[in-house]
């Protein structure tokens, strides 16, 4: 039985608590106490491992939108790696893009998103977002998400009629909202709340998500790997049944998943920052809304928990992902010093325009005829290649022959927060510079949100569905989010009814695969097996993808190394007495400065070929430190500490200092491990997508391919991830041998290893 964080339990019903900042402090003032009783009511006798229904790892606009929508009588666990409101959703200035306009129609929307991604988008699974736009923002209006008005009336007329007689705010109706245009769209489609969307869109889903009864919130969750068990013999043949019959009445080009799922999620292994101690969540049902991997570069807008985790863990649990190479650059992050600070595009919609600073030439009008208006990553290359040209590293945004009064209140926080800097935008130019925005690829997925392992959904931009192909147009994120949660929330209780419970007596992590496989092959439930197996294996069909090209990974990257096994556990205890020269937070910021110079707007295979290289010398130097940490402690004795919850007051506090500080030493080296795996996964898509396409340019190929292909890495499968496989917690391990398709005078010569720390440049 879950304990919810429910508005009266943390304070929230206090007056002038409706400020999300407010809301996560409170959450964060009382979640430990809260959390240790969730333990005990957990309804287990694991070892405090945590029972729920639905497990949703990130509480951004997806996580949030699916939570709501689900059935009350479901129990649901909501997991944010940080406060709440440290989520890319949060931050999104502009808008929702759908076809509120009576003007406007949904293939109008339509097109325009094609075009957009040139070439590359799923047209059906498009179509099925977009269409569903309409809805879904008035979906987000009866959750009371304040959207700018059209001003219709004085504001005392608006504040007299917005609440009734029966004292309730009215529903604002689509009709009634203020439509925006931004890049690439043919009209006004946005809708907005003021220059802060995200933000008024958060702090209501957060206030409604607080006062729900079957959602528990726990800020500072952060998952590390999920985990699996076996399907039924029943399951998995109806299943391959099903796969065999799609691929053979599709078409040659289509791909589909051959490898059949032997596998389903079955919950979580996830760090708790509150306690510095692993725990165990296991649900029937995964949604995974972990967001981006904007923070793999130097200059992002994304912040610091979008490191693209989510996107490892389904790999690692047997996904696909899709399209990796394409990251979106937003072409107007502010340029002044280290700001993280989007100046929205809906400033670009409004009549804003792009200027070289030294030449006074408002150079858009020579690059596209939509000009300022162009798809971003028109945009974006087009600022960079005049950043290259003038060497001062930015260019100018104006709007100050807008009027002054609408801009301060169309754009009051953009206004104010550049005022504050010293940047008045009604009389002066802001300078602008590309920043890593939005990975338009991810874990293959629907658009109701299933991937290729059963029990497991995915939303928002983690996934990738194909509406944004090559580059994503602006402001259809946020739709995606909302659509495809409440798509999820549609199916997934159908799934639950045709999946029954485990057992009680098996449990994660107590018993091997031999065991489970056992039971489950000699002991099943015939009427279950007959019916529930069945059912369940004609809802949960492999997403299809058509006209693909597979990526081809080192055989090491694919392999699983057996000789080593490092102390992976954040909570193991080793001795602190280790003297390793590996600084995490050295080689975390210049993999950044890597992949912002190497993988950035402009591309080559001279610069993927050394970043790779650089990478391979990072893996290389963790294995060495942590293969020391690793003769500290026999392999039997980390297991044993892995297979159990540390129960402790002492440890679930954290009270041994030395011990706190070698767990978060570890938590660092794991993290690092896999962004450097997960950023070799997207070099490499780079580096085999030889032509220019959307996001994606090659200056050695700088035309489009004639046939245009979706990348797909399948899923590491050479170790199946199971729930009693400890092991599977470390990310692949270092490329050991050189790397089979990089020229092997830049592997091997001093020369090539002196090029790339000059091209490095940290």
């Amino acid at each position: 039985m879950n304990t919810v964080l429910t508005a009266d339990k943390v304070g929230l019903d206090k007056p002038g608590l409706n400020d999300l900042t407010h809301v996560s402090a409170h959450v964060s003032a009382h979640v430990s106490a809260h959390v240790s009783a969730h333990n005990s009511n957990s309804d287990n006798n694991d070892n405090g491992a945590i029972h729920t229904d639905v497990l949703i790892i990130g509480a951004g606009l997806a996580g949030l939108s699916t939570a709501l929508a689900l059935p009350k009588s479901l129990s649901i666990t909501l997991l944010s790696k940080a406060a709440l409101e440290t989520c890319s959703s949060h931050y999104a200035q502009g808008g929702i893009a759908a076809s509120l306009d009576k003007n406007d129609q949904v293939a109008d929307h339509v097109a325009d998103t094609l075009i957009a991604g040139a070439g590359l988008c799923a047209t059906d699974n498009t179509t099925s977002i977009l269409s569903a736009g309409q809805q879904a923002v008035q979906w987000l209006c009866a959750q009371g998400v304040p959207f700018t008005q059209i001003p219709q009336q004085s504001p005392q007329d608006l504040i007299a009629n917005a609440i009734p007689t029966t004292g309730a705010l009215a529903e604002l109706k689509t009709a009634d909202l203020h439509l925006t245009q931004e890049g690439g769209h043919g009209c006004r489609r946005v809708a907005h709340a003021d220059d802060a969307t995200g933000r008024h869109i958060m702090q209501t889903l957060s206030a409604q998500a607080q006062v729900a009864g079957n959602i528990t919130i726990l800020p500072y969750h952060e998952a590390l790997e999920l985990l699996t068990e076996p399907l039924t013999e029943p399951f998995t043949e109806r299943l391959s049944n099903t796969v065999t019959n799609q691929s053979e009445t599709s078409s040659q080009s289509q791909h589909s998943h051959d490898r059949h799922p032997s596998q389903h999620a079955k919950g979580a292994l996830v760090f708790d920052h509150n306690t510095q101690r692993r725990r165990t969540f296991y649900s029937r049902a995964i949604v995974l809304a972990s967001g981006g991997l904007g923070q793999l570069f130097q200059r992002a807008s994304a912040p610091n928990v979008c490191v693209g985790d989510g996107v490892m863990m389904a790999w690692q649990a047997g996904c696909r992902l899709a399209n990796l190479e394409f990251i979106q650059f937003h072409p107007t992050g502010l340029a002044l010093g280290n700001s993280s600070f989007l100046v929205s595009e809906a400033l670009r919609g409004e009549g804003g325009r792009l200027y070289c600073p030294q030449t006074g030439q408002r150079f858009m009008l020579n690059v596209d005829s939509r000009a300022e208006l162009a798809p971003r990553d028109i945009v974006a290359r087009a600022i960079s290649e005049q950043i290259t040209n003038n060497g001062l590293g930015y260019v100018h945004l104006d709007v100050s022959h807008l009027p002054a009064e609408f801009l301060r209140q169309h754009f009051p926080q953009i206004y104010q927060t550049l005022l504050d800097l010293g940047i008045d935008i009604t009389t002066d130019p802001v300078p602008v510079a590309p920043t890593a925005h939005y990975s338009c690829g991810g874990v293959v997925t629907c658009a109701d949100g299933l991937t290729d392992l059963p029990g497991l959904y995915a939303a928002g931009e983690v996934a990738y569905t194909g509406l944004h192909g090559a580059n994503r147009l602006a402001s259809n994120s946020l739709l995606e989010c909302v659509v495809v949660g409440r798509n999820i929330a549609a199916h997934l209780p159908s799934y639950l009814a045709a999946t029954p419970e485990l057992p009680v007596d098996i449990k994660f992590n107590t018993r091997s695969n031999a065991e489970i496989n056992t039971q489950f092959n000699t002991e099943p439930n015939t009427e279950l097996d007959a019916e529930s197996v069945a059912l369940a294996a004609t809802i949960w069909t492999s997403p299809k993808i058509l006209s693909t090209q597979s990526i081809t990974l080192p055989s090491a990257v694919m392999s699983a190394h057996t000789d080593y096994t490092p102390s992976i556990d954040p909570s193991a205890d080793v001795s602190t007495n280790v003297s390793t020269n590996v600084s995490t937070d050295d080689i975390t910021a210049e993999l950044k400065a890597l992949m912002s110079n190497h993988m950035g707007i402009m591309r080559s295979a001279e610069t993927l070929e050394q970043a790779l290289v650089q990478i391979q010398q990072w893996q290389q130097t963790i294995k060495e430190s942590d293969s020391i940490s690793e003769s500290l402690t026999s392999k039997s004795d980390a297991l044993k500490d892995l297979a159990t919850e540390h129960s402790s007051t002492d440890d679930l506090n954290g009270a041994n200092s030395a011990n706190s500080s070698t767990t978060l030493k570890k938590l660092a080296n794991f993290q690092l491990t896999r962004q450097l795996q997960l950023a070799t996964l997207i070099i490499q898509s780079a580096y085999q997508r030889c032509e220019s396409r959307g996001g994606h340019y090659r200056q050695d190929y700088p035309q489009l391919a004639s046939t245009p292909l979706v990348s797909i890495i399948e899923p590491f499968t050479s170790q199946i991830y199971s729930i009693d496989s400890i092991d599977s917690i470390d990310v692949i391990d270092t490329i050991e041998e050189p790397i089979a398709w990089l020229p092997q005078a830049l592997v091997s010569s001093h020369n090539g290893a002196k090029q790339l720390q000059t091209a490095v440049a940290i």
